[in-house]
């Protein structure tokens, strides 16, 4: 750095033609953007963090994206949206329900330069590897749209048995919401939080957190001693005006890429996954999701990647895996 500015200075002091002809403050934010890249904290500021809950074990952090960045994960994950599922408790099985009304896509792990940068933050703000980490998932709230309170956590052996838990979140604020889109925490303790006209009613009765654009919030669904911590149930408000786009990065108590040919796969999957709306049952709920006959999944299927990736597969490809059972 020091050398950086000696030759900037030799430049201005010396050859005044020269440095005019030259973009020197080009030449500097390029310089700044290298040793972004080099630096192993990545862009991590730890001044702009504050505490902001003990239960929940949350965290807030001011200016955790640049507009930049945000706009770039929109950019990656617009047009390609699908409607959000929840996990079935019992079976773990993934299902459309009326509890969450939004659309997402997962990125890629390590898809580029700027997804890698915002891993590598991640890991350095959580002091969590980024192998626990599941794929950044961008997701986007339109008007009334929204997401009931619920647990990060898992109860069902299927999705324990990737990763074990998930025991912390990185909630990133991708948007601006002109109301409404509020995070909710309802069973957060000790907190006394003034909220005015501003906020929406959804966010009244509880601790709560105010989408902004480049903003972060980490918070802890186990306790340091690996137990789950009812305090971190939490939600979305639905949105009122506007709309609200975020990222979540959820990382797990262990490794979440141990399953083989998993990195290669999650995103064909993602882009290939058709929602099927099952008769109902009487009860207004969504039927669960079917698998989609593309060629991608008979194509897997042929490949043999159901007793190889099986994780993956009775996932994204489940009624093809069926047939797997005779491979």
């Amino acid at each position: 750095m020091r050398v950086f500015f000696l030759i900037l200075y030799f430049l201005v002091f010396c050859y005044p033609n020269v440095s005019h002809s030259l973009d020197l403050s080009g030449l500097y934010r390029s310089f700044l953007s290298t040793q972004e890249d080099s630096d192993r904290s990545y862009g991590f500021d730890p001044t702009r963090v504050s505490q902001v809950s003990w239960r929940p074990r949350a965290f807030y952090y001011k200016g955790f994206l640049s507009d930049e960045e945000c706009d770039h994960l929109i950019y990656l994950a617009k047009g390609r949206l699908h409607h959000s599922m929840v996990a079935d408790q019992k079976s773990g099985e993934s299902y459309k329900s009326y509890v969450r009304t939004s659309s997402g896509f997962f990125l890629q792990k390590g898809q580029d330069a700027t997804v890698r940068r915002i891993e590598n933050r991640i890991a350095t703000w959580t002091f969590l590897p980024k192998e626990n980490g599941e794929s950044i998932h961008v997701l986007h709230y339109a008007v009334g749209e929204k997401y009931d309170a619920h647990f990060d956590y898992f109860k069902d052996e299927k999705n324990l048995a990737r990763g074990g838990h998930r025991m912390a979140t990185v909630l990133m604020y991708l948007s601006d919401v002109v109301k409404g889109g509020e995070t909710f925490f309802p069973n957060a303790e000790g907190i006394d939080q003034h909220k005015d006209d501003s906020w929406s009613d959804c966010s009244k009765g509880s601790f709560a957190v105010k989408p902004k654009k480049g903003d972060a919030v980490l918070f802890f669904s186990l306790h340091p001693d690996a137990t789950t911590d009812t305090a971190s149930l939490h939600g979305s408000c639905p949105v009122i005006e506007g709309e609200k786009w975020a990222a979540t990065c959820w990382i797990h108590v262990r490794n979440f890429n141990s399953v083989k040919d998993t990195k290669e796969e999650s995103i064909e999957g993602e882009e290939d996954l058709i929602l099927v709306e099952e008769s109902s049952t009487g009860e207004g709920t969504w039927g669960k999701r079917k698998c989609n006959r593309s060629h991608s999944c008979m194509g897997k299927t042929a490949k043999r990647k159901c007793p190889k990736n099986q994780s993956y597969m009775v996932e994204f490809c489940g009624d093809r895996c069926k047939m797997c059972k005779a491979h």
